[in-house]
């Protein structure tokens, strides 16, 4: 299947080319989508998750935040594996903290114990992660993406989950980071845009609200 190519528009949405499965988290239903597709990510559209021009009348900005966690690698060694962490590219889906709370120990630091719990369950958890932003070695050996078919989810409240792999143009990935599976921001908040670092909780981004301006 064709891989689909983000562009992210200066201030404005993500103008997506080749988007053959953009799929509502919310109800399961495949969106229909053309050939080329332009996705909100300032928030406010009144057609979500379709750009409708708000983005020009709120003044959305996609700059970096200069107090955003950094996009940067930590490693946590246990036995036999190694947890790879970006802090700055977690959405905060809750699939390591609610599926292994003994390895990814939430109000504890540090935030991950690569020995509390044996290898294969931390893999499992960790090829759960959407954003990329888990990643692990076993033995020295990296373990990073997964085969998944190309696709794009529209995650209830929050970014739109990657998968599968496309060309994300206009932006840097971080040294390391996933380019089979990434969540790109779609409240309009993130500090680390265009990628999801789950600002849409404390912003309690709501699909119905009215644009925010600024």
């Amino acid at each position: 299947m064709k891989k689909p190519e983000f562009v992210c528009r200066k201030n404005g949405p993500y103008v997506v080319k080749g988007l053959q499965n953009l799929r509502s988290g919310a109800s399961g239903e495949v969106l229909e989508v053309k050939e080329v597709t332009a996705l909100c990510r300032c928030g406010g559209s009144k057609n979500k998750p379709f750009c409708d021009g708000t983005h020009s009348k709120v003044g959305f900005t996609d700059d970096k935040s200069d107090d955003r966690t950094p996009d940067e690698w930590q490693d946590y060694v246990g036995e036999s594996v190694t947890i790879h962490d970006n802090r700055g590219l977690c959405a905060h889906a809750g699939r390591c903290t609610d599926g292994l709370p003994s390895v990814f120990r939430l109000r504890k630091e540090p935030f991950i114990d690569a020995t509390g719990a044996p290898a294969e369950m931390i893999a499992e958890i960790v090829r759960r992660c959407p954003s990329g932003a888990l990643r692990y070695s076993v033995d020295g050996v990296e373990q990073r993406d997964l085969e998944q078919a190309p696709g794009v989810t529209v995650v209830p409240g929050g970014p739109y989950a990657v998968r599968g792999g496309g060309q994300l143009v206009g932006a840097e990935f971080a040294e390391g980071a996933s380019r089979e599976h990434f969540t790109l921001c779609r409240c309009g908040g993130s500090r680390n845009k265009p990628f999801c670092d789950g600002t849409h909780w404390s912003r309690d981004f709501d699909e119905n609200a009215p644009p925010r301006e600024g």
